[in-house]
């Protein structure tokens, strides 16, 4: 073994400096940036336990920004591994707030907390519709958040006089248990997470972070995970990562701008895995009935009254509704078969009992606030 120069020696005393003023936290940031951003040949993959400590470490704000952007530009191009996925999971599941189990049958929703700008969304009516056959829907989201600056879940349901944007997480625990239904709103009940919005903003482009938040879920008891996917290499992705974390019951669902809701005019694409087993489901709306071409995303206000009608079994948006509904009635044993799922669909709107929920909703929260229970929607209240 060589004995080091005089100048070797210097440089290496030189480095241990500037690592002691860097601090133990950033350079153990630095070391797993190095890992993912060294290219194919020195450059590898964490481990599931280095990408729980990776994102522990921007969570708990124990990095730099530059050192957050770094990673996470660096772990998009790398493209995650499902271990990687699986720690991110770790990470969040121990650091973000937990929703209390409860004995209805749950389903938890994963779509992109960064909106809808082409298309209209179901999903708020179809939750009103599943909360109104008994099953308990966890909804997550934030904000206007980059890439796309959408139309978010959040701003759908303030729009059916269903805001829950600031409801501390108690009462959300709470009225979960009550009536079935909760919002995570990132802002108000996962600070930690949101701290990197900025960041991401900066950066430009969805990080593997945008993956986890399809699979993530802060609910605590047994529940069928359901996600939307774009690309056929995040359905294997999502399946091995979710599987590693104990998760066994999964509907990825090629949807709508990634999200979940199964389109009308064309064929829809799922899978459905349980226990080991998957099954490939390949489904169109026309053969039962239920064709309709898609409906755009104009405005709030438009896509309000639209949403009012859709819950009155009328308008360009019922059709959708049934055919999204019936089928997760189905997949969560609710109904027999898709057909049994589309025709109670159906009656729950024809009979007025998922308008009839809304508004028991929407008056709950009037009371809460100390107002008049409202009579009707307001106007645009996301402000767009």
């Amino acid at each position: 073994m060589s004995t080091p120069s005089p100048g070797e020696e210097w440089t290496t005393q030189r480095r241990q400096h500037q690592g002691e003023a860097l601090g133990v936290d950033r350079c153990r940031c630095r070391e797993l940036i190095a890992a993912l951003g060294s290219g194919e040949r020195s450059g590898r993959a964490l481990s599931r336990a280095e990408a729980s400590e990776a994102l522990d470490l921007l969570l708990n704000g124990r990095c730099t920004d530059a050192q957050a952007g770094a990673f996470l530009i660096a772990h998009r191009l790398r493209r995650p591994e499902p271990q990687e996925l699986a720690g991110l999971l770790d990470s969040y599941r121990q650091r973000g707030p937990r929703l209390a189990a409860t004995q209805r049958r749950v389903l938890s929703f994963g779509v992109p907390f960064d909106g809808r700008s082409r298309s209209a969304p179901l999903l708020p009516l179809v939750a009103l519709l599943l909360v109104t056959a008994g099953v308990g829907v966890v909804l997550q989201g934030g904000g206007p958040m980059p890439v796309k600056y959408g139309f978010t879940t959040a701003e759908a349901l303030a729009a059916l006089d269903l805001d829950r944007r600031g409801l501390p997480w108690a009462e959300v625990n709470r009225r979960f248990a009550q009536e079935g239904l909760a919002l995570l709103h990132q802002p108000a009940h996962f600070p930690a997470a949101e701290r990197l919005v900025p960041v991401r903003e900066q950066i430009g482009k969805r990080p593997p972070i945008a993956t986890l938040e399809l699979l993530w879920s802060c609910h605590d008891g047994p529940h069928l995970q359901v996600s939307g996917f774009v690309h056929a290499p995040t359905e294997r992705l999502a399946r091995e990562a979710l599987t590693a974390t104990g998760q066994h019951e999964l509907l990825l669902i090629k949807g709508m701008e990634g999200g979940v809701e199964l389109p009308t005019n064309r064929v829809a694409i799922a899978s459905h895995r349980r226990d080991g087993d998957s099954e490939r489901l390949i489904l169109r709306a026309r053969d039962h009935g239920l064709g309709a071409p898609e409906v755009p995303l104009e405005s709030v206000a438009q896509w309000q009254g639209q949403a009012l009608d859709a819950l009155a079994g009328s308008g360009p948006l019922a059709a959708g509704l049934i055919w999204n509904s019936g089928f997760l009635l189905w997949r969560a044993g609710i109904s027999e078969g898709l057909q049994a799922g589309l025709t109670l669909a159906e009656r729950l709107l024809e009979d007025g009992a998922v308008e009839q929920r809304r508004r028991q909703l929407a008056d709950g929260l009037a009371l809460r606030a100390g107002d008049t229970p409202p009579a009707g929607p307001r106007s645009d209240p996301a402000g767009c």
